[in-house]
């Protein structure tokens, strides 16, 4: 973790969302190289295994008796799911780099059903295959969960392609809050000159200059290093991945943008079209809540055996 906070210093003094088109590739090359890679050894799970664990029920049926324990996992996963669906918030930054023409909401629409059909298909193929290998027994991370112990070399492979691309996530989710409280402290403080000016760096054996600020080299890393020890303190990655994602999926996956969406087309009151996106927005909700107490019901048992600065699943 610690070795990951340094290399996300350095990366946060990128200046902004546009100079990262090349760090996102490499990310998403990562992405669809584990995810590939944990479906053909969850594939190659089941032929060992010469049948398919688990029940078509899942955990809700695997015992004759209703189990809150049984439950709380199934709450938790959505949590998780709700999290890998929450980008909203990187999206009109995302847009903001779009060449033109085509206007960049065409393009973004064509990006969106695209990007969200590709990561869905990967997600049902991992959770499913993952599934019928392990069953009710599968791990909360198919790789670093020890789901998979052979062939050592591509697990490791699969596992650097993991740390690789969180490299990059780290920096498309942070570099929009960079840049919101940038651009509010410019605006603040306009004559102050730890804000404003640019200190040009030339790189040693005829690199590159870098232009380096001193207030984003200060604010960055602050951030960067109360991040890396939020990360070691709270080390539950599954279930505060699945609080963060059932506090944001519904307000800013869902609600605003449903809401901007009515008040943009002057949607009707009580109209047909209306009362389906409330009741798609309410459906959202209650799910949000439901991963919400699942997952801070798991954090509360991680931390009865919760040990500072150590690993947890």
């Amino acid at each position: 973790m610690l070795l990951f906070g340094g290399v996300q210093v350095i990366l946060s003094q990128i200046p902004n969302f546009s100079k990262l088109s090349w760090l996102s590739i490499v990310a998403a090359v990562m992405s669809f190289s584990y995810a590939i890679i944990g479906v053909g050894l969850g594939i190659g799970k089941v032929a060992e295994n010469k049948h398919m664990e688990g029940t078509a029920g899942g955990m809700l049926f695997s015992s004759n008796e209703f189990e809150m324990a049984n439950i709380w996992p199934m709450f938790q996963a959505l949590g998780n799911i709700a999290f890998a669906y929450s980008f909203s918030m990187i999206l009109i930054e995302i847009q903001d780099t779009v060449r033109s023409p085509p206007p960049e909401t065409v393009t973004m629409k064509k990006a969106n059903l695209m990007g969200i059909s590709t990561t869905t298909l990967f997600y049902m193929l991992c959770s499913c295959i993952g599934y019928a290998a392990f069953g009710d027994a599968a791990p909360g991370n198919l790789l670093t969960g020890f789901g998979f112990y052979e062939p050592y070399w591509l697990i490791d492979i699969a596992n650097v392609c993991i740390v690789v691309h969180l490299v990059g996530a780290f920096q498309v989710f942070t570099q929009p809050l960079f840049a919101f409280v940038e651009e509010w402290a410019s605006c603040r403080y306009p004559k102050n000159q730890i804000i404003h000016k640019e200190y040009n760096i030339h790189l040693p054996l005829n690199g590159p200059s870098v232009q380096l600020n001193l207030f984003r080299l200060i604010w960055r890393t602050t951030f960067v290093i109360f991040a890396t020890l939020a990360s070691m303190l709270l080390p539950f990655f599954n279930d505060i991945l699945g609080v963060l994602g059932a506090l944001a999926f519904w307000p800013l996956t869902v609600y605003f943008p449903i809401q901007m969406h009515i008040a943009q087309s002057g949607t009707q009151r009580w109209s047909r079209k209306w009362i389906c996106l409330q009741l798609l927005s309410a459906i959202c909700l209650l799910v949000s809540l439901a991963a919400l107490i699942g997952s801070l019901q798991g954090v509360v048992e991680d931390l009865k055996i919760y040990k500072p600065f150590e690993g947890s699943a």
